[in-house]
């Protein structure tokens, strides 16, 4: 069952093809990982969502509060079997029908889909390969609209074709200035001894959730020092670790970079002192 507009529908064809997400990609969307009947990090979800629809001159309802919409995705959970399961939730809103370019009206749509997920507590295998390249096809813009999770993913896409008909688990995408952004589907993190990086927003990555949890725990750890400046691909072969995160998977080690292999006891680390977040 979909949740169009709080209306519970089959899953079938929901949307015409005027549609203007389907049209123009003029549309958002907030992935959520939800724990028995709980949406994690909802508060920063919602704050992000209505931000981003802010940016992009969505006339927010009245009835856009987050207790409401929070109740549509329980309402969505508990309609297909998943009330105190584990489950991935899109959560998407767009500007309706009509017009070219220019809107013909402020309506807005939202629809809510969810799915079975399996591990409740985030963690991996140490003997499971990250293999990654560079994608070099295409770029990143850097700016603002660039950090918002918009249904705009071309690059994505076809980075995700050709890590696959390259036999690689991932590819980190570029900006135009050729400093690395991010991860096909996650926020990057770079580690060399004690200090770790990660890209700053003005380079284009995504206002990442996951990676706003990251920054928080490692703004009070004593170890480490952050840094959010560009990552060159020279750095790349320097570094101790890298990996990525994003709110499903939580922190995935990268292990392979051409022929540079990498560590993951700082990611570990990180993964514990998360996980024990998520519990207290």
């Amino acid at each position: 069952m979909v949740n169009f507009n709080g209306e519970l529908l089959a899953n079938a064809a929901i949307l015409s093809c005027e549609n203007r997400g389907y049209k123009y990609g003029d549309a958002l969307f907030e992935t959520i990982k939800v724990n028995n009947g709980k949406p994690m990090y909802w508060e920063d979800h919602y704050f992000r969502l209505m931000a981003s629809m802010r940016i992009l001159r969505m006339e927010i309802p009245m009835n856009f509060t987050m207790d409401f919409l929070e109740s549509e995705i329980l309402k969505t959970l508990q309609a297909n079997g998943l009330s105190q399961k584990i489950a991935r939730v899109r959560l998407t809103v767009d500007r309706g029908e009509g017009g070219t370019y220019l809107p013909i009206s402020k309506r807005i749509n939202f629809s809510i889909s969810c799915s079975l997920l399996n591990k409740p507590h985030y963690a991996f295998n140490e003997s499971e390969a990250c293999e990654v390249d560079i994608f070099k096809d295409y770029f990143i813009n850097e700016g603002l609209l660039s950090t918002l999770k918009t249904n705009n993913k071309i690059t994505n896409v076809l980075g995700s074709i050709y890590a696959q008909e390259n036999d690689l688990d991932n590819c980190l995408l570029l900006n135009n200035n050729k400093n690395v952004v991010e991860s096909l589907n996650g926020n990057i993190f770079l580690v060399q001894g004690d200090n770790i990086k990660t890209p700053p927003l003005s380079d284009g990555c995504l206002k990442g959730i996951m990676r706003q949890q990251i920054i928080g725990i490692l703004n009070k750890h004593e170890k480490f020092n952050l840094e959010e400046s560009s990552i060159s691909t020279f750095e790349l072969q320097k570094a101790d670790e890298l990996f990525y995160t994003n709110v499903i998977k939580g922190i995935v080690p990268i292990t392979h970079y051409r022929k540079k292999n990498y560590k993951s006891q700082v990611s570990q680390e990180l993964l514990n002192i998360l996980n024990a977040k998520i519990e207290s």
